[in-house]
């Protein structure tokens, strides 16, 4: 290990728990002391119960729902370890709210992705690990060194592992041509792609599918699934047109609103997630199909603690 810190800390925010018991335990370490609790006026108190000083920390926080209130956590957290004298600090973040404002789409349109990186730049992070973020120039957003781990082989092997036959990898929109491309790839099969219309955010209309999926077992792969609007007019689509199946697959489940209850009653057989965001256990569905990320996210901890190259987690072979 790199004799410059004092050791390993992983500290817990309340975004996604389970997770970051995952990485502890792969790292054969318990989790820091710390809580994160709010006054009775909504304000989030953080309170450190241990020494970080010279330690090479890494906080695991995801900032999806209640977005706000994560991602004031995880500032907040960063700013207590600063002032605690951390050696290095690492903000983990599986899934990167505020990714899809990533641009001025039109005038005046703020770039909320970059003015989150700025803000976890300030607050002390000295490092980002994340995952499948919705646009990859956010990269080059920040000021630091950003990892950017890859979801999709962790789905690809998934669905290699059903030995479906005759199958062929959809892409819900023009945006996702590259994923779906790299999954087929992986899966050694044709893909296609839905063209889809969306009068306006949350709602898309398919208008025509490129591509031979008459027959053959479908799957269609995205970064993310919010209200499930998308994934569900697909499946629709690709049915009535002849498809044999469907089965899809995102790294972040985000699933607002009414999403897992329209993905339950949709055509769709599998609907396979990453547990970058925490899906609590009442919500579930029977079609719901959550696989972990704890191992790879305590891998990049791993190697980058010892200087190890993380390029094989985040670019692996099959997937490049």
């Amino acid at each position: 290990m790199n004799g410059n810190f004092n050791g390993i800390k992983i500290i817990a925010g309340n975004s996604n728990r389970k997770l970051a018991k995952d990485i502890a335990n792969y790292l054969d370490l318990t989790l820091a002391d710390s809580t994160a609790e709010k006054f009775s006026d909504g304000e989030i108190n953080f309170s450190l119960n241990e020494s970080v000083r010279g330690s090479d920390v890494y906080v695991i926080q995801s900032t999806n729902f209640p977005t706000n209130d994560n991602l004031m956590e995880l500032l907040i957290t960063l700013d207590s370890l600063k002032r605690a004298s951390a050696g290095r600090i690492t903000v983990v973040i599986p899934y990167y709210g505020y990714a899809r404002q990533d641009r001025k789409a039109k005038s005046r349109d703020p770039i909320t992705a970059k003015l989150v990186a700025n803000l976890l730049t300030t607050a002390g992070a000295d490092r980002v690990i994340t995952m499948d973020l919705h646009a990859s120039q956010i990269q080059g957003f920040f000021d630091i060194p950003v990892d950017h781990l890859a979801g999709g082989p962790t789905i690809a092997n998934y669905f290699e592992s059903l030995g479906l036959d005759n199958m062929v990898v959809v892409s819900p929109d023009a945006g996702s041509v590259k994923r779906t491309r790299k999954l087929a790839r992986q899966l050694g099969c044709s893909f296609a792609i839905i063209d889809k219309h969306r009068p306006k955010p949350n709602e898309s209309e398919v208008m025509n599918i490129i591509g031979d999926i008459e027959g053959k077992n479908c799957i269609m792969i995205d970064d993310m699934i919010d209200t499930g609007g998308t994934i569900v007019n697909g499946a629709k689509a690709l049915m009535e047109r002849g498809a044999k199946s469907v089965r899809a697959g995102a790294t972040h489940g985000v699933l607002s609103g009414a999403a897992l209850k329209n993905i339950e009653e949709s055509p769709l057989e599998e609907f396979v997630v990453l547990d970058t965001i925490e899906i609590p256990e009442e919500k579930r569905i029977d079609k719901l199909k959550i696989i972990g990320t704890g191992e790879l996210f305590g891998q990049a901890i791993e190697y980058t603690h010892s200087g190890r190259s993380l390029s094989r987690l985040f670019k692996p072979e099959n997937y490049i």
